[in-house]
């Protein structure tokens, strides 16, 4: 980005306080509606449907009345659009082709996959297209919003108006923006889901086979493993996993332990075949991220030999 456009960031305008309509009442559009409601903008109306959506709103956006999307779309300034990335096109279609959407709306989706161009047909309407997407994972509580301020949004914009405009409503909420163009959008959404999507899966399998090696080991005295979450696995691995995050963050690459790194193929392989006897799935996850791990890591043709099948 050039310092001209970065400048432009800048001296941006703060958004007035706007009429916010919320499409729909999940995770993602309940916290930050809620956010922009404490930010001193008005969340007039939302869509909600399931019993669930319904009793989130009432809980996270008490001011809002529950109306259908076109009905939504008329009474806001700000529209937001934070619904699953399947189901965008079809909304913006159908928002489109009922002429809701007054000439002047900012439309903002939240999608991290989507930039601007899925919003073409409320942009040719008149409208103002941002996607804004927030990094971060969302369970559907108030510590959703909570956590906003500690978050960096991408941004795609239309031209610097846009820009700043998105800028604006980021900072207002506590977050950093982030400039993402379009043809980089996809890019962006792959890294933080293979980051924090993958992480999950390989977290859960880790906590997985290590209940399985400590069930039926317990000291006297000690808590009875079993199969509920936050348990004597969890506290196991936690400070290990805890520790690694902050290190590969801070140090990058640098912060790479464990057998592959010292090139111990021997050591890979016994985990191969422990894994493999509890579970072949997280032994072949083990694998594919053991080679990866090799790759980087420069590890020698004993190691690949392991990985690649070569020994068991």
């Amino acid at each position: 980005m050039s310092s001209e456009f970065s400048d432009e960031f800048t001296r941006g305008p703060m958004p007035a306080r706007l009429a916010v309509g919320v499409v729909s009442a999940g995770r993602v559009g309940t916290a930050l509606g809620q956010a922009l409601s404490r930010a001193g903008h008005v969340v007039t109306a939302c869509t909600a449907v399931s019993d669930a959506s319904i009793a989130r709103a009432a809980r996270r956006l008490p001011d809002a009345r529950i109306l259908p999307p076109p009905d939504v779309a008329t009474t806001s300034d700000l529209l937001v659009l934070a619904v699953p990335d399947t189901e965008l096109p079809g909304l913006v279609r159908g928002l489109a082709a009922c002429d809701s959407v007054r000439p002047g709306t900012i439309v903002l989706h939240t999608s991290g996959a989507h930039g601007i161009a899925i919003l073409e047909p409320l942009t040719s309407a008149g409208a103002r297209p941002l996607a804004v997407h927030p990094a971060m994972t969302f369970i559907g509580t108030d510590e959703d919003t909570a956590r906003l301020p500690n978050a960096c949004f991408g941004i795609t914009a239309a031209d610097p108006l846009g820009y700043a405009i998105g800028q604006g409503l980021v900072l207002e909420v506590g977050g950093e923006p982030v400039a993402v163009s379009e043809e980089d959008r996809a890019l962006y959404h792959a890294a933080l889901a293979h980051g924090a999507n993958h992480l999950v899966t390989l977290v859960a399998d880790a906590v997985a086979a290590l209940r399985d090696a400590l069930r039926g080991n317990e000291l006297l005295g000690q808590e009875i493993v079993g199969d509920d979450p936050r348990g004597l696995p969890e506290r196991v691995i936690a400070p290990l996993l805890s520790a690694a995050l902050d290190n590969v963050l801070r140090h990058g690459r640098g912060a790479l332990t464990g057998p592959v790194a010292r090139d111990d193929a021997e050591t890979v392989a016994r985990h191969l075949a422990a894994l493999a006897e509890t579970d072949p799935r997280i032994a072949e996850s083990y694998r594919t991220l053991a080679l990866r791990t090799a790759q980087t890591a420069g590890a020698g043709a004993e190691m690949f030999d392991v990985l690649e099948g070569g020994r068991s």
